[in-house]
This record gives C-alpha cells, sequence and structure tokens, in this order.
C-alpha cells in the first residue's frame, strides 16, 4: 500500500530466553531453567511499526529509549528492517524491557524492567510537528510508559494537519483521547471503561455513548474468540467473527490488528473494509509464536481465503514462500500446468498421478489472456477464478496459482518445484521448465492422456449436439 504510517507511542524490547525446564529446584519448589537460546525482538509500539513495514507500507516510529544497552539492540532491529526510526534518548529513563523465559513453548515467568512513567512531552511534540506533514495516518500506541503523556496536544496537531488518529489506548479514562478517529481496545479495557455488559446491546450502546462523548468517529472493539466489533459514532454496528484457527500466543496481537486497520483506512478510507482487514490480519498472528508480525503476502491469501475460502488460489509471492518452507521440511513439490478450462476425466488422472510423486500439488493455470492468446478469442470457457476454485476441490492439489505469460518457465524458476508433471507423449527435453528443474536435482514425469478425453473434444461434441 503506497500509505506512510507515523507511529508515536512506548516503545520497548522483548526478550526471549528459551529454556529447558526438566527438574525442580533442590533451593525452592520451582524449575530449574537451562537457558538454551536467547532472542530480541522490538515490543510495545516498535512492533506496530514492525508491523506496518511487513505489510508493505513506510513507516516513521517516534518514542523514547534509555542510553543503555537495551536501547541499543532495540534500534539495531528497527535498523535492520529499514524502519525509520526518530528517538528520544536520554540518560534520565530506561529502555523499557520484558524478559521472557520460554520452555516448550510455554511461559514460565515474565521479568519486566523500565521506570515509573517518564514525561519527554516537550521533545515528543517537537519530533511530531516535524513529521507529521510527510505521514498519511498517524498510530499512537500507549503502554503508559510516558511517550503520550500530553496525548492531547499530539491530537490537536495531527488535526490541524488532517490527518487521521488511530490510538490503542492505555488505562481507564478513554476522555483523554477525545478527538481521536478511532480506539481500538480489546474487551477487557472497553469493559474498565464503560463497565461490564449483559448483552450485545448494551455493549453497542456503550460503545457508541463514548464515541458521542469524546467525539471519536468509530470505536473498534477486538472481543477474542468473538472476533471484532466496530461502532460508529451514529450508532452502526458491523460484528466481523473470528477466523476460527488455532491459536498459539496473543502476544502483540492487538499491534497487528492497529497496524493493518490504519493501513486500510489510509489507503481507501473505508472503516469496515479495514476493521475486515484487522480482522484477517489478527487471525494470521495469533498462529505466531510471540510478538510476530504479518507479511503482506499473507495478508493477501488470508483475504483471498475470506472472500472465496473454497479456493487455494494464491500469489505466486505467498506461493514461493510456502515452498521454500516445504523445502526446509524436507517436502518434496510437484508442479503442473494447463489451461484447466473444462475440467474431465483426464485432468483428474493427472492431478491424482501427480499427487504420488511428492507431498504437494502446485497448480499453474494460464490466465483469461493467456489462454486466449493460446487457444482463440472463445476460451476459457470459465474464467480463472473459477477454473482455480473447480481445481480447489480436488484433494490432491494444494495450491493454485495463476501466471499471464504463455508459458510457465519463470513462474517454475521462482518457484523451485522438485517434480515437474505433464500430461501427453513430450520428450522429457521439449517440456517448458523441464531442463531447469533437472539441473537443480529434480525429477520430469510424463503422465499419458486418457484416451478420448480433451477440453476441445468435450466443446465440439456439445457445438455437434446444438
Amino acid at each position: 500500500m503506497d500509505v506512510h504510517v507515523l507511529v508515536v507511542g512506548d516503545v520497548m524490547l522483548d526478550r526471549y530466553w528459551h529454556a529447558d525446564a526438566n527438574r525442580i529446584s533442590p533451593e525452592a519448589p520451582v524449575p530449574v531453567a537451562s537457558i538454551t537460546d536467547t532472542n530480541d525482538r522490538a515490543g510495545g509500539a516498535a512492533n506496530v511499526a514492525q508491523n506496518i513495514s511487513s505489510l508493505g507500507s513506510q513507516v516513521t516510529l517516534l518514542g523514547a529509549v534509555g542510553s543503555d544497552q537495551e536501547g541499543v539492540v532495540l534500534k539495531s532491529i528497527l535498523q535492520k528492517q529499514s524502519i525509520n526510526t526518530n528517538f528520544i534518548s536520554s540518560d534520565a529513563i530506561r529502555t523499557t524491557s520484558k524478559i521472557r523465559i520460554v520452555s516448550r513453548n510455554q511461559q514460565l515467568i515474565r521479568l519486566d524492567f523500565d521506570d515509573k512513567a517518564h514525561s519527554c512531552s516537550a521533545e515528543i511534540e517537537q519530533a511530531f510537528s516535524g513529521s507529521v506533514e510527510e505521514c498519511s495516518i498517524v498510530i499512537l500506541s500507549d503502554y503508559g510508559k510516558g511517550v503520550l503523556s500530553d496525548v492531547q496536544t499530539i491530537i490537536c496537531a495531527a488535526q490541524a494537519s488532517n490527518k487521521k488518529v488511530i490510538v490503542d489506548p492505555k488505562g481507564t479514562d478513554f476522555s483523554k483521547y477525545k478527538n481521536a478517529s478511532v480506539i481500538t481496545p480489546n474487551y477487557a479495557e472497553f469493559c474498565a471503561v464503560v463497565g461490564e455488559c449483559d448483552s450485545e446491546q448494551e455493549i453497542y450502546q456503550k460503545a457508541q455513548n463514548l464515541c458521542v462523548e469524546n467525539n471519536f468517529e468509530a470505536l473498534l472493539v477486538t472481543r477474542s474468540e468473538k472476533g471484532m466489533t466496530l461502532v460508529m459514532q451514529d450508532g452502526t454496528v458491523t460484528n466481523f467473527p473470528a477466523h476460527m484457527r488455532e491459536v498459539y500466543d496473543v502476544t502483540g496481537a492487538g499491534d497487528t490488528v492497529i497496524s493493518a486497520f490504519a493501513m486500510s483506512l489510509a489507503a481507501d478510507g473505508d472503516f469496515n473494509q479495514a476493521a475486515r482487514m484487522a480482522n484477517i490480519a489478527a487471525s494470521i498472528v495469533v498462529g505466531k509464536f510471540g510478538a510476530a508480525t504479518v507479511s503482506a503476502e499473507e495478508l493477501m491469501h488470508g483475504m483471498l481465503s475470506y472472500e472465496c475460502p473454497d479456493s487455494k488460489l494464491v500469489s505466486s509471492e505467498f506461493l514461493a514462500k510456502c515452498i521454500e518452507d516445504a523445502h526446509a521440511k524436507k517436502k518434496t513439490v510437484v508442479f503442473t500446468n494447463g489451461c484447466f478450462d473444462v475440467l474431465h476425466k483426464g485432468h483428474a488422472h493427472l492431478l491424482r498421478e501427480a499427487s504420488t510423486f511428492g507431498d504437494m500439488v502446485v497448480v499453474a493455470l494460464n490466465s483469461d489472456d493467456s489462454v486466449r492468446r493460446l487457444k482463440g478469442d472463445e476460451r476459457p470457457i470459465n474464467g480463472l477464478q473459477d477454473r482455480a476454485e473447480m481445481l480447489s476441490y480436488f484433494s490432491s492439489v494444494d495450491w493454485v496459482v495463476s501466471f499471464d505469460e504463455d508459458t510457465p518457465e519463470a513462474l517454475i524458476e521462482k518457484l523451485n518445484p522438485d517434480v515437474l508433471v505433464k500430461g501427453g507423449d513430450y520428450q522429457p527435453d521439449a517440456i517448458v521448465g523441464a531442463n531447469y528443474v533437472q539441473r537443480r536435482g529434480g525429477e520430469v514425469k510424463i503422465i499419458p492422456f486418457v484416451e478420448g478425453y480433451s477440453t476441445s473434444n468435450i466443446i465440439s461434441s456439445i457445438i455437434d449436439k446444438e
């Protein structure tokens, strides 16, 4: 997305210490954690910036760190991801850091290192004034550490520059964010402000009241397994159900939500579309460990699955990452291609045989324009989306991808399959991509046609009968 997001808030360093914990201490009834690996990640507002960068947008991060080693490490992590940082650095403060000791993907304990909330509002306001004109939208990521101690000044400055402000709030007083465009509390944070709600209608009414009282355009409440609820100031309510998948770790999910929401809102200005995108992004990130991010390819595939859950059609970029992951797990990837316009017994035979040569079958489909160039203006009979959906019903097919060229040669070189399968009576050297696959140590398999079955014959038979 061609947007530039300005993130202002409390940055922190998330440290993960992975350990074996196989015995109990003789000194006290606690596990002994033998550290086997360590991993440092950007957290808080810095994780918001990482999410935006991962999703493909420009981002500037404004925050405060101490003149300490943790601050140096945090800056280094962000610089490696080409995130533009504008940090207030001071000996008077300590970089917030959290150590999570983890064994078998379960946290044993979390150790927090931070000072009491510190105010550096004058420096933050000055830095904000120098950055706000360049951005498309502003995110305020409040963790109560002091960077947003004078949040109204920042909101007013953003309004003066005609920029929408999206807030991830902290505390029990949302009036301090008055005139922000949207706030994105989770359900517990929402109830801490308005009190417990006994019905869906009460949730909607109290959310609208907050919008009216504080001049928010909307309130987006994240509700865990119940998905999200978007309430507009005029009382319009839209619910977005959670996408059913295994929840691995909810750490940092709110950062992903606000990142995807703000980026979409800046791109097209539609609140419902932005909330839908944020909901899909959240469903992806909770399947990862720790404060993770979502890539643009993952989000694209997630949205496609939402729109057409029966389709296995994905982008070549996303598929390349899937195949890279499959290769890392020592899995064999099989590739075949064609128009697959009117499916018949021959196609089914080819796909079934292809699945016997490996662990994962990729079908590359000629785009509609490519089919027309190869077969004539009357083809394809079925458009790309319909052809992809029909192929998706085959259990032997794992992924479908399209290509616009006359041949799949460039796609094969991008995806690096292990086995290339083609139907017909070809010689291996005559098959497009065969030389490339074989040079890489792969195989070429030829599946004989099932006699009497072809799309052209079926079309001709229908015409004759008419």
